[in-house]
C-alpha cells in the first residue's frame, strides 16, 4: 500500500467545559457566605447587577424576575428550567488539566473577576477539624458513635479543647451521657494526642498516657498544676513521694507535652458558623426546610439602568458591550437560582432519609451514602458531594455540616442498608458459634454474611473483625485449642 498524506473528516462528541459551566460547578461547593464574596466581586465588575430582592412582578423579557427559592416545595424545588445552560452537564466531572477545575476560572463572558477557590481562602493549610474528621471513621465503633464524635469535633476550639458541657451536648442529641462520653473517648484517641480535653490537666494526662508515663506519681503532679505554677517544689515532691531526680524527670516530661495541640493546624475561618439551611417544624408537625435569609445571596439586574443604557448605546461596539454584560448578569441570576434549588433538593432528601434522627436523636441515625441521595433526586453523585461541602443545617438539635449525615454502612438485601455495628455483631456471633475444628476464614464469613443479606467485601469483613477485637482464623484456632486443653 502506498503511503501518502491525506485529510479525513471525523465526528465525535465531547463535553466542553465552558467558563459558565465551570463557574456553575464551582458555585455548588461554596457556602452562602462565600457566595456573598463572589457576588460582591460580580457587582463591582458588572454595572447592570445590583444587590436586592428578586421580584416576580411581571413577565417581561428582562432578566431578574425569577425569585430564587427560599423554601423547599416538593413540586418545584427540583426544576431545571431556570438555567440556559444544560443543568445535566453539572453532573459530570472533567479535569481541565490545571488542577480540579483549573487554577483560575473566568467569570461568564470574561466580564467579572476570577472566582478564587476555597483553598485560597484557607491560608493556614489543613484545619484541626479536617485532620480529625479524616481519622474518626477508622476509630469509631458504629455509625452513631462516628456521628457523635464528628459533632464533638465540630465543637472543639482552635487549641483542641472541648469547652461545651458534655451533658448538654448529649441532651441536645437525644443520647445518654454515657454514650456521649464514649464518643468523646473516640475523639481523645485521635492524633494529635490531647485533643478533646476539657481542661489543661486532662490534656496533659492524655499525653502522659500516650507516652506510658501516667503512673500515680505523674497523676498527682498533673492534678496539682496550680502548685507547679507557683513553684512549690517541696510540697509537690512530698505529695508525689519522689526524690529530687525523679521529680526533675517528671517535670521535664510534663513540660515537653503540648498544652494546646490544636494550634499545630491551620485555623478555621473566624467567627461562628452561620447555617445555610434552617429546619423547623410547623404546627402540624411537618418539617419545613428553608435557606437562611441572613446569608441568602440576593442579586438582580437593574432594569432601569439597562433601559437607560440601551437608549444611549447607538454604535455597534456599545451595543455589543451591553449584550455581553446583560448575558453575564442573566446567567448569574439563573445560576444562583439553580444552586439554591439544588441545595434545597439535597437537604430535603437528607431530612427524609434521616427523619428519625431529627425526631428522636442519634439512636435513629441510618447509614446513608451520597449515591443514595443522588439517585433519589436524579443527580450525579459528584453534584451531591459538592452541595454537601461547606453547608450547615440548623435544627432543634444543633447545627450540623451536611456531610455528617452520610454515615458508614453496608448494603443489605432489603436495600435499606445495615450499620457497621450490626455487621460487627453478626461477625462476632458467627465466630463465637464456630466449630473449634472448623474455624471460619474471612472468605467463609463473607459467604455466610451474603447468605444473610449483607453485601460486603472480604477486606471489609477483615476490617470489621479487627475493629470488633476478633482475631484472625489462625489466632482463634490457637485460642480455642488452648481453652479446650485447659
Amino acid at each position: 500500500m502506498a503511503l501518502a498524506p491525506r485529510l479525513d473528516l471525523r465526528q465525535s462528541q465531547s463535553l466542553v467545559m465552558t467558563p459558565q459551566l465551570q463557574q456553575a460547578i464551582k458555585l455548588l461547593a461554596l457556602s452562602n457566605l462565600e457566595i456573598e464574596t463572589f457576588i460582591g466581586e460580580a457587582l463591582e465588575a458588572n454595572p447592570l447587577l445590583e444587590a436586592g430582592e428578586v421580584r416576580r412582578e411581571d413577565g417581561g423579557d428582562e432578566p431578574g424576575e425569577a425569585q430564587a427559592p427560599s423554601e423547599y416545595e416538593a413540586d418545584s424545588a427540583g426544576g431545571d428550567e431556570a438555567l440556559d445552560i444544560d443543568p445535566g452537564a453539572l453532573d459530570h466531572d472533567r479535569d481541565t488539566g490545571d488542577g480540579e477545575w483549573g487554577s483560575a476560572l473566568s467569570a461568564p463572558g470574561g466580564a467579572a473577576d476570577d472566582l478564587p477557590g476555597i483553598e485560597e481562602r484557607h491560608t493556614s493549610g489543613e484545619t484541626l477539624a479536617e485532620h480529625l474528621d479524616a481519622q474518626v471513621g477508622a476509630v469509631a465503633g458504629d455509625v452513631r458513635e462516628e456521628f457523635l464524635a464528628r459533632h464533638i469535633i465540630g465543637l472543639l476550639d482552635e487549641a483542641g479543647y472541648l469547652r461545651s458541657d458534655l451533658a448538654e451536648v448529649a441532651r441536645d442529641l437525644g443520647v445518654p451521657l454515657a454514650e456521649a462520653e464514649r464518643a468523646l473517648e473516640v475523639v481523645q484517641a485521635l492524633e494529635p494526642t490531647g485533643v478533646g480535653a476539657r481542661n489543661l490537666g486532662e490534656c496533659l494526662a492524655l499525653q502522659a498516657k500516650e507516652a506510658d508515663r501516667y503512673d500515680p506519681c505523674m497523676a498527682r503532679l498533673i492534678d496539682n498544676l496550680d502548685l507547679v505554677a507557683r513553684g512549690e517544689v517541696s510540697r509537690l515532691k512530698r505529695m508525689c513521694d519522689v526524690d529530687d531526680e525523679d521529680f526533675a524527670d517528671m517535670l521535664a516530661e510534663l513540660r515537653a507535652y503540648d498544652p494546646r495541640p490544636g494550634l499545630a493546624f491551620g485555623a478555621a475561618e473566624a467567627g461562628a458558623v452561620v447555617p445555610d439551611i434552617l429546619l423547623t417544624r410547623d404546627r402540624a408537625g411537618s418539617w419545613k426546610i428553608a435557606l437562611n435569609p441572613a446569608s441568602l445571596p440576593r442579586v438582580v439586574v437593574n432594569r432601569e439602568y439597562v433601559v437607560e443604557l440601551r437608549e444611549d448605546c447607538r454604535d455597534k461596539a456599545s451595543r455589543g458591550w451591553l449584550r455581553e454584560k446583560l448575558a453575564d448578569a442573566r446567567w448569574l441570576v439563573k445560576a444562583l437560582d439553580q444552586r439554591q434549588r439544588t441545595i434545597l433538593a439535597v437537604a430535603a432528601q437528607i431530612v427524609e432519609q434521616q427523619a428519625g434522627f431529627f425526631a428522636k436523636g442519634v439512636s435513629q441515625l441510618k447509614p446513608l451514602t451520597l449515591r443514595r441521595v443522588a439517585e433519589e433526586i436524579e443527580m450525579h453523585e459528584s453534584t451531591v458531594s459538592r452541595v454537601t461541602s461547606n453547608k450547615y443545617l440548623h435544627c432543634e438539635r444543633g447545627t450540623f455540616e451536611l456531610k455528617y449525615f452520610f454515615t458508614s454502612g453496608v448494603g443489605s438485601a432489603d436495600g435499606d442498608g445495615a450499620s457497621a455495628e450490626s455487621v460487627k455483631a453478626r461477625i462476632r456471633a458467627l465466630t463465637e458459634a464456630e466449630d473449634p475444628k472448623k474455624i471460619l476464614s474471612d472468605d467463609k464469613l463473607v459467604d455466610l454474611l451474603k447468605a444473610e443479606g449483607f453485601d460486603i467485601a472480604r477486606r471489609t469483613v477483615a476490617k470489621y473483625r479487627e475493629a470488633a477485637g476478633i482475631g484472625s482464623s489462625v489466632e482463634r484456632r490457637r485460642a480455642k485449642k488452648l481453652r479446650a486443653a485447659g
